[in-house]
């Protein structure tokens, strides 16, 4: 088990990618601790966990609130002893176009995004720190969003780039105390976030076929793919990686243009 006893906390750990990495992170020997808002839903994956052997206890935590935050360090030091990871999934997000996007709007992605993720991260690493042995592994959940965009994603792609940036001053001024800090940066998965886009398409095989054609490898990225690119963060495995940005997209942002929707001729190079 490449996570064997270690302690990690699962923010936004009630739906989507946070289901899976709390779960796989529990498979591979952690104890989890799992936040998020709704606390009945953290409940249900709780259980599933303990059910199948693993250790997990659930907070609600609001992650724009910083007297939460706090609340889910403490509880995790109280129960387990101490922190050794961190994977600061929890995130909001809209699509609105740039000249019609509100400061209230922008304040709250940011709160929870950007301020959230940083003040999380700053609270693990004091108790990281300070806990014998210190150490630990913090990732960071971005997004292709840090390499490229969308229309209507200019407050998303801000709080992400924004969280690339702190995380790499972070990185290298926790080194010394062991602390490594990573930015993890998935493409489209099959979550909520897919079912929203299959929802506003004008059917799911035109979806597929538009999605598909941006994708080299054809296909969504699963949730348990991405929990697994957490646990090699989180783990000995990558004792050596800090301050990286790690793309995980299917090849999504290394293709200039869509693929062809026909077969072209080789073009020679004479």
């Amino acid at each position: 088990m490449l996570l064997k006893d270690r302690v990690v906390i699962v923010t936004g750990a009630s739906k989507g990618l946070g289901v899976s990495m709390a779960t796989v992170c529990a498979q591979e020997g952690a104890k989890v601790v799992l936040a998020a808002r709704s606390k009945e839903l953290l409940d249900g994956v709780t259980a599933k966990i303990e059910k199948d052997g693993g250790k997990a206890i659930a907070v609600r935590c609001d992650v724009g609130r910083l007297a939460d935050l706090q609340s889910v360090v403490d509880a995790s030091v109280e129960a387990f002893g101490r922190i050794d990871g961190l994977i600061n999934n929890a995130g909001v997000n809209f699509v609105k176009p740039f000249l019609e996007t509100t400061e209230e709007e922008w304040d709250h992605l940011m709160d929870v995004d950007l301020k959230g993720s940083f003040f999380l991260a700053q609270l693990c690493a004091r108790q990281m720190a300070k806990q014998d042995p210190k150490g630990g592994s913090i990732v960071q959940i971005a997004s292709v969003h840090t390499l490229a965009s969308l229309p209507g994603a200019g407050p998303y792609d801000a709080a992400k780039h924004g969280m690339v940036g702190y995380s790499k001053a972070a990185a290298v001024e926790l080194a010394a105390d062991n602390i490594r800090v990573n930015i993890l940066s998935p493409g489209l998965c099959k979550t909520e976030i897919w079912q929203d886009i299959v929802d506003a398409a004008p059917s799911e095989k035109e979806c597929l076929k538009f999605w598909n054609a941006n994708i080299p490898a054809e296909r969504l990225i699963h949730p348990d793919e991405i929990a697994k690119c957490c646990v090699y963060l989180l783990s000995d495995m990558s004792s050596c990686v800090t301050g990286a940005n790690l793309v995980a997209d299917c090849g999504m942002t290394s293709q200039l243009i869509s693929k062809e929707p026909y077969v072209a001729e080789t073009i020679g190079g004479e």
